[in-house]
């Protein structure tokens, strides 16, 4: 156990672990040893002697009085004060006397069995450290090669010391990949399976992968300047995000769409050209319900009972639901309202979802004249 320090250092250096953890991961895996050679009723204690750079063992004992029930059933982990006090006067009830076992004693067997529970522990700190890495990466977009595709057309994708899965269900309709393939992805989800270890799911279908390619796509987002307050995908289609600016001099929709549009349709070409509407974001419901319902015109909308009762000319109604209902879905998922569309002169009607009619640029006058400039 000579020099067990630079041992401990070469360790942590190669697998790229913190030497604390190691020195914690080595002193464990010697208790474990302990416990199995010198018997697991017993008390065990391990330090590294910082100035020899050894590793040391103790038995522990607490220190108790004669006639304590403890003592009297023979638990070797309790020692009679009388018996204590010669091996150190000072001591009193209550204390934890310690002593010294020595390691070069130990055997082949031993030896053999610390190499086990060293190769185990340390083993499973790597895996802590990568689990607690990718944990916090959950909502990050992640590039990948793929390595396989099983039969279910799960992808199964290395990002770097890792191998995740983007099952099909998380795929955009339409993509397949083949080995080689690099595929860009956002981690949804990270937990421990007792079966398969780690379990790392990918996705290039939530929310969460749109909102974060626009970060790396949009510096301003990036800067927080600009901040991200929602989005709804019917992945491959079309996509609503609710942007509000922090910044008095930046246009939050502006600066996202880019010049000519090049930032937005960067991230629609990843996403199979979905269509990404970039509404801003209001405090006011009714404004928010409004601008998310573009490119329809509104003529009003009041708030009754968590229902959201939109009033629009009638002209207008297949604008609001859009192709197979999609815009009007889209916005009850981003705004969290269940939306009602009234015809303007009175008569109520519901929303057609399988209306055929495309969406239209919406008029960037129209809420500013219906609101008054709010």
């Amino acid at each position: 156990m000579e020099k067990i320090v630079d041992i401990i250092e070469s360790i942590a250096h190669e697998k790229g672990l913190d030497i604390k953890e190691v020195k914690n991961t080595v002193t464990l895996a010697l208790i474990k040893t302990a416990k199995r050679i010198y018997g697991a009723e017993y008390e065990y204690g391990a330090e590294i002697d910082p100035a020899t750079k050894t590793l040391k063992l103790y038995q522990k004992v607490i220190v108790v009085e004669p006639d304590d029930a403890r003592l009297l059933e023979g638990n070797e982990n309790f020692i009679a004060i009388k018996e204590a006090k010669e091996v150190d006067p000072d001591i009193e009830i209550g204390d934890e006397l310690t002593y010294e076992l020595p390691l070069d004693n130990l055997g082949r067997t031993a030896a053999a069995t610390l190499q086990k529970e060293l190769e185990y522990h340390i083993q499973r700190l790597l895996e802590n450290n990568i689990f607690e890495k990718y944990q916090k990466l959950v909502g990050k977009t992640v590039f990948g090669t793929v390595v396989r595709v099983d039969n279910d057309e799960n992808t199964y994708i290395e990002i770097e010391e890792i191998r995740a899965v983007l099952p099909r269900k998380n795929r955009i309709k339409g993509e397949k990949f083949k080995v080689g393939n690099v595929v860009k992805s956002v981690i949804r989800k990270v937990l421990i399976d007792k079966s398969q270890g780690m379990y790392v799911e990918l996705s290039r279908t939530s929310p969460k992968f749109l909102e974060s390619l626009l970060e790396l796509e949009v510096p301003e987002i990036k800067d927080e300047f600009i901040k991200i307050i929602g989005s709804a995908r019917i992945p491959g289609e079309r996509a609503k995000v609710a942007l509000t600016s922090l910044h008095p001099n930046i246009d939050a929709v502006g600066a996202t769409v880019g010049t000519k549009g090049v930032r937005i349709n960067a991230v629609s070409r990843e996403l199979h050209n979905e269509n990404i509407d970039c509404i801003e974001f209001s405090n006011v419901p009714e404004i928010f319900i409004a601008r998310a319902l573009s490119p329809a015109i509104i003529s009003n909308v009041k708030i009754q009972n968590g229902k959201a009762i939109v009033t629009l000319p009638s002209d207008q109604k297949s604008k609001a639901i859009g192709k197979n209902g999609i815009n009007i879905r889209l916005t009850s998922m981003l705004t969290g309202f269940e939306i009602e569309l009234v015809e303007s002169g009175g008569a109520s009607a519901n929303a057609n979802p399988n209306s055929d009619e495309t969406a239209e640029q919406r008029d960037p006058n129209a809420l500013k004249n219906l609101f008054g400039g709010l």
